[in-house]
């Protein structure tokens, strides 16, 4: 159970992933940043609730829409916009951008340009904590459009065969890039799939932190006793388009994009901690003052740091 210090803790990271990935996508525009991203802006709460439920031996896997699992996972935002700038001070030292970022210090295992390339690696990362008798779990992030891949398949077998300590979390908001998940998946939810492997599967209101986080709780210590996996679906939605070269033609009705606006996550943690009475009109304000200053100062930091030296450029490089 979260002290109620805890449960603002929380609220804090996702105004703090909301206003970095709002800043981001600001930063492409006006062409301060190049190449591309992918805003998690409307997914905060599954990103928040399942790493609250993990200690900090644990580990991460995430996806291509990154940046809000690293920030949960108590990732610097200094060194992640510093990497989203290319600059020799990021996570990554500018190698790898907003889709290939790591910070192994911190257990996350890195973001994945390949969709569902995440899985096999989490996997790999569980059988370690398996064998070398570790009481860590890993949590693998994937989106919907993910199922589709055979590489989900393969892992999920493999870790429920092998009862191995890891969470697999589906992030569904509903569309891979602009293509319907209804048009692609002959089952309404991608927990349903978890029958095949013979493991438990939970299908939650993705917007909701405290939903989020008890299942994940459940499903963590389950992995943790040597239950084996579960997967934990969070139904959400994104509220900017795919990527930041999304056009965001019509595939999306302006109905359902003001339908989900009315559950923003953090609308939703806001009112139930002002309901609990433990976040007053005042400490909230300070908090989104406080979250953007932190923003502001880490776009300087970027800004400031320096290009990576081109004589370290075959350095990390495993093969010539």
């Amino acid at each position: 159970m979260l002290s109620p210090s805890e449960r603002i803790g929380w609220y804090r990271t996702m105004l703090l992933i909301r206003r970095f990935d709002e800043r981001v996508m600001e930063l492409f525009g006006e062409g301060v940043i190049s190449g591309t991203a992918h805003a998690c802006c409307g997914q905060e709460a599954s990103a928040a609730g399942i790493c609250a439920a993990l200690g900090p031996d644990d580990q991460v896997s995430s996806t291509h829409r990154g940046h809000g699992h690293l920030l949960a996972k108590g990732g610097c935002a200094k060194r992640l916009m510093a990497e989203l700038f290319g600059k020799a001070t990021g996570y990554s030292h500018g190698r790898g951008g907003s889709q290939h970022v790591a910070a192994y210090e911190i257990g996350f295992l890195g973001s994945n340009g390949i969709t569902a390339g995440g899985l096999p690696i989490a996997t790999g990362a569980a059988l370690a904590f398996q064998y070398q008798r570790l009481p860590h779990v890993v949590a693998a992030f994937f989106g919907e459009g993910a199922t589709g891949q055979g590489a989900f398949h393969e892992a999920i077998n493999m870790g429920a065969a092998w009862k191995l300590p890891i969470l697999y979390v589906c992030e569904n908001n509903l569309y891979a890039m602009g293509t319907s998940i209804d048009r692609v998946s002959p089952v309404p939810n991608m927990a349903d799939r978890a029958a095949g492997y013979g493991i438990p599967g939970a299908c939650v209101n993705g917007n909701d932190f405290d939903a989020v986080n008890a299942a994940a709780a459940e499903a963590v210590a389950r992995a943790r006793a040597g239950g084996g996996p579960s997967i934990v679906e969070a139904k959400t939605y994104r509220t900017f388009g795919h990527s930041k070269g999304d056009a965001e033609r019509p595939y999306r009705t302006k109905d359902e994009e003001a339908e989900w606006a009315r559950l923003d996550p953090l609308l939703l943690f806001r009112d139930r901690l002002r309901d609990e009475g433990c976040l007053s009109e005042a400490e909230d304000v300070r908090l989104i003052e406080d979250v953007r200053a932190g923003i502001e100062d880490a776009v300087t930091f970027a800004k400031q740091s320096p290009d990576p030296d081109p004589a370290t450029a075959a350095d990390g490089v495993f093969a010539e």
